[in-house]
């Protein structure tokens, strides 16, 4: 079968003839690009596999007749064919595209996890809102009847973000002025440490990404001060310790999706040969929506 293999750390992603994968196989039609996996190709990602590498975690095709979503077993998604964990497999709801189902699992159930631990519906800051975890984010925060701050950094992402549901769209530049109860926060760095300030008493960043630079740590005694908290979101991790948990939440976010509630935005398509374009284009942080692979 044909895949898409890093070699070496900075590499070129080269389409080549690659090993059949084993055990449960979804045939893929389409694979989603996360930022963690330009991470990996930079050797930024805090556990780096062993190369040469098939990238992807998740992706959507066929399974025995099924239309799937699902994560992969152990990367492998920008192929023809990839290896899934039966746990991880969830049905794709009737009439979805495979590249809505590819841009679907990551996105949404990282934007989940802060926002349905909270008891009641505020007004959320979401960062980067027109991109893939940030339009996830501002479509699921309406489904549970939150107010949407977004940002984006230019006005042609920030009209994106108000398409996806966002009852306001910022630059970020203009945000001083807000008083929040949770901050979904892909961006980190000087946006990270902005945003501690606009939380009201008992109010929550979620630290959940580094894309604008590693996080510059708050003291206990400052949060402390303000009665305020950081929560960090790691959804790989998440998924080896409480599998259960995680996947009972994948659960509650397609039924939403399922009930017309959600519709993930693709906001561009690449060839598995065109793999790096697809990586460029993330890298530029040009893009808006989820960047998919098609086989």
């Amino acid at each position: 079968m044909k895949a898409v293999v890093l070699r070496e750390v900075g590499g070129d992603l080269a389409l080549e003839d690659w090993e059949e994968p084993d055990g449960t196989v979804v045939a893929v039609h389409a694979a989603g690009v996360n930022f963690a996996d330009v991470l990996l190709r930079r050797g930024l990602y805090p556990q780096m596999p062993e190369l040469p590498y098939v990238l992807g975690s998740e992706v959507a095709g066929e399974l025995d007749g099924r239309r799937v979503v699902a994560w992969t077993r152990g990367g492998g998604g920008y192929a023809e064919r990839a290896s899934v964990e039966p746990q991880w497999v969830f049905d794709l709801p009737a009439n979805a595209s495979f590249a809505a189902g590819a841009a679907f699992l990551t996105t949404y159930l990282t934007a989940w996890l802060p926002l349905s631990v909270r008891r009641d519906a505020g007004t959320v800051l979401v960062h980067a809102g027109s991109g893939g975890v940030g339009t996830a984010a501002i479509q699921l925060a309406k489904a549970l009847g939150w107010t949407v701050v977004a940002t984006a950094s230019t006005a042609e992402k920030q009209e994106f973000a108000r398409r996806a549901g966002a009852d306001d769209a910022r630059g970020y530049d203009a945000i001083d002025d807000l008083r929040v109860d949770l901050v979904i926060d892909p961006v980190g760095g000087e946006t990270f440490t902005r945003s501690l300030q606009l939380l009201k008493p008992l109010g929550t960043i979620a630290a959940i990404g580094f894309a604008g630079g590693m996080w510059q740590d708050p003291s206990v005694q400052w949060l402390v001060g303000r009665n305020v908290s950081v929560s960090g979101v790691y959804l790989g991790r998440l998924m080896q310790h409480e599998p259960g948990r995680v996947r009972a939440m994948a659960e509650d976010v397609l039924a939403l999706w399922r009930d017309g509630k959600l519709d993930p935005l693709v906001g561009a398509t690449f060839p598995l040969a065109d793999a790096g374009e697809a990586h460029a284009l993330i890298e530029s942080r040009r893009h808006m929506g989820k960047v998919v692979l098609e086989p």
